[in-house]
């Protein structure tokens, strides 16, 4: 778990505000102080105003929770000609001003050159009243230089409002082995809370363990009826893993079937857990058994019952207790407890969010199979009618993943024994391959995984590719040496120099892109924005040292200059893996 400090002692949010600015802030405010010059009645409702302390970064716009709102940008051209950066500003003053865009952009190019002086080479107004900045070289290079003097704390700890977070991730049944399915579930997670501790976060990880219910003594029989010499049931678990299980277990064929399967499931959180460890996910901070929920005197479930009955939400009808989630938005009113007084699955789920909101945590966040999708709108209704603020819960689901191996898909069923185990998956492409596939495209689409290009060692595979540019920089600087590297670095702010390659000014402003693309995954849970960022750095790099040398560099500035632009992307590339679970090799 990471810690970051809070306002006090029970943990309440805390307001980053010494958070080290990142080298387009000042940019950015320069802008919005230049747009507030010309008039603070202009800046539209919905965008940052200057002082709010706001952390604004090249490339975001509206934020995942608020688009819509017209907000100023700052972001990069597509192309080069079109300068270092554009904003949008003056495009949103000139109603407010009563005066055309091009104009107003004209007004505010001015008041930026003021403000930033030498800084800015010139503007441009383009199209409808967009402005162009040209930044100086001295600009870009003092930038550079700031990004290195954060080292590994560049764009780390951005968060403004530091919460703590629970992340709930894999909660795979330990009815069987774990599939590629649930090992998408545990790239994702594992990377999305990886994103949110730099980001600033206080973040705790618990995998949620269904160790009670029909599963498990469906379990039991499916082993005893093995052990028996039996056939197992039409609708219980087979495959050689149960056969493995009826073999490890003594007198399975005699036991209870519900401790049988209870000691069958000991047996596979153990296996799941090594399957993690393997896998690269970091260790979880809890592993809550539903058990649990049922345990004591009132128990967790029977507490939270009684608070639901407290607060008027339930009714009883044809002998069974229902939860009112009508009133808060579902579609239906929902089983607590079966006229035969059994608990639902949904109780025992509401009790265990309960207990979370009960431990203090601000905020969680449910990483879900794509088969939980209708279960979203009750879990948020009986959230609300807990008390919680539903909008502190966060259920996010996930898609199908299939294994393609030559050409056709692999099918996957546990009960049914036909599936591919995360260690197979492992086994097959190894850990750095297959958490980049599982993480490279986004968690809401449903995702086929080329196995046969998951191999390649070739610039077609995204993941050798971008390692290929990690262990290229680190061979480079070995060669170098680490006190040439370090008077490297020390010196990127010095005397005028030969002016800038386009390709050195291209990678410069991909490496200061990096915390807005971090604080942007953040905000939209989206962890493959890390490994297409990490795609786009590496083929800016392969760019830059195509079209300059760097060891041999004359004069000895550009050389060292360059040897620092080096070491940033190596540094850069190397965090974007290990927020996505892969390795930075320093040789290939």
């Amino acid at each position: 778990m990471t810690e970051f400090p809070t306002d006090d002692a029970n943990g309440a949010p805390s307001v980053r505000a010494d958070a080290p600015a990142t080298p387009l802030d000042g940019l950015r405010r320069a802008v919005l102080d230049a747009a507030a010059e010309l008039s603070c009645e202009g800046i539209p409702e919905g965008s940052d105003a200057p002082g709010d302390g706001a952390r604004g970064s090249a490339g975001t716009g509206a934020s995942a929770r608020g688009e819509g709102r017209a907000s100023i940008t700052l972001e990069r051209p597509r192309r080069a000609q079109f300068g270092d950066y554009s904003t949008n500003a003056a495009l949103l003053l000139a109603a407010g001003l009563g005066a055309p865009p091009r104009e107003v952009a004209e007004r505010l190019g001015s008041a930026l050159q003021a403000r930033l002086g030498s800084s800015l080479e010139r503007f441009e107004v383009a199209g409808p009243g967009f402005l162009n900045l040209f930044l100086a070289d001295a600009w870009l290079a003092g930038a550079l230089a700031q990004a290195l003097a954060a080292g590994d704390a560049f764009g780390a700890g951005e968060a403004r409002t530091s919460e703590r977070v629970l992340v709930e991730f894999v909660s795979a049944n330990p009815t069987g082995p774990m599939h590629v399915g649930h090992a998408r579930n545990a790239a994702y997670g594992d990377a999305l809370a990886r994103m949110l501790a730099l980001h600033g976060h206080r973040v705790e990880r618990e995998f949620y363990v269904n160790d009670a219910g029909s599963q498990v003594r469906k379990l039991g029989e499916s082993i005893q009826a093995l052990a028996r010499g039996e056939q197992v049931s039409e609708d219980g678990y087979k495959g050689d893993y149960v056969v493995e299980l009826s073999a490890k277990l003594a007198n399975a064929g005699n036991a209870d079937p519900v401790e049988l399967g209870r000691a069958a499931v000991a047996i596979m959180v153990g296996d799941i857990q090594v399957s993690l460890k393997t896998f690269r996910v970091e260790a979880f901070d809890d592993w809550f058994f539903e058990s649990a929920l049922h345990a004591g005197d009132p128990s967790p479930v029977a507490h939270t019952l009684a608070i639901l009955a407290e607060q008027g939400h339930t009714y009883s009808q044809e002998g069974a207790l229902w939860l009112r989630t009508t009133d808060f938005g579902d579609d239906k009113d929902r089983v607590l407890v079966r006229s035969n007084g059994e608990h639902t699955y949904f109780a025992s789920d509401i009790a265990y969010h309960q207990d979370k909101r009960e431990r203090g945590f601000q905020r969680q966040i449910d990483v879900w199979g794509a088969d939980h999708h209708g279960y979203v709108l009750r879990m948020k209704a009986a959230y609300e009618a807990l008390g919680g603020d539903p909008g502190e819960l966060e259920l996010l689901i996930m898609q199908l993943v299939h294994l393609v191996r030559s050409g056709e898909r692999a099918q996957m069923s546990k009960r049914a024994g036909e599936f591919v185990t995360l260690d197979e998956l492992v086994g097959e492409i190894g850990v750095d391959a297959a958490r980049w596939y599982l993480l490279a495209r986004s968690h809401d689409t449903t995702l086929d995984l080329d196995l046969d290009l998951a191999r390649e060692q070739s610039s077609e595979n995204p993941v050798y590719y971008v390692q290929y540019a990690h262990a290229r920089i680190a061979s480079m600087l070995a060669r170098a040496g680490a006190e040439r590297v370090r008077m490297a670095t020390a010196a990127v702010v010095g005397p005028a120099r030969e002016p800038l390659h386009e390709s050195e000014r291209a990678l410069i402003e991909q490496l200061l892109a990096f915390p807005g693309e971090l604080a942007e995954a953040v905000e939209r849970r989206a962890p493959h924005r890390i490994a297409a960022y990490a795609l786009e750095l590496a083929q800016g790099f392969t760019a830059f040292y195509r079209d300059c040398r760097v060891l041999g560099a004359e004069p000895e500035t550009v050389e060292s200059l360059r040897i620092a632009l080096c070491e940033a992307s190596r540094r850069t590339i190397a965090c974007c893996l290990t927020l996505l679970g892969v390795s930075a090799p320093a040789e290939m």
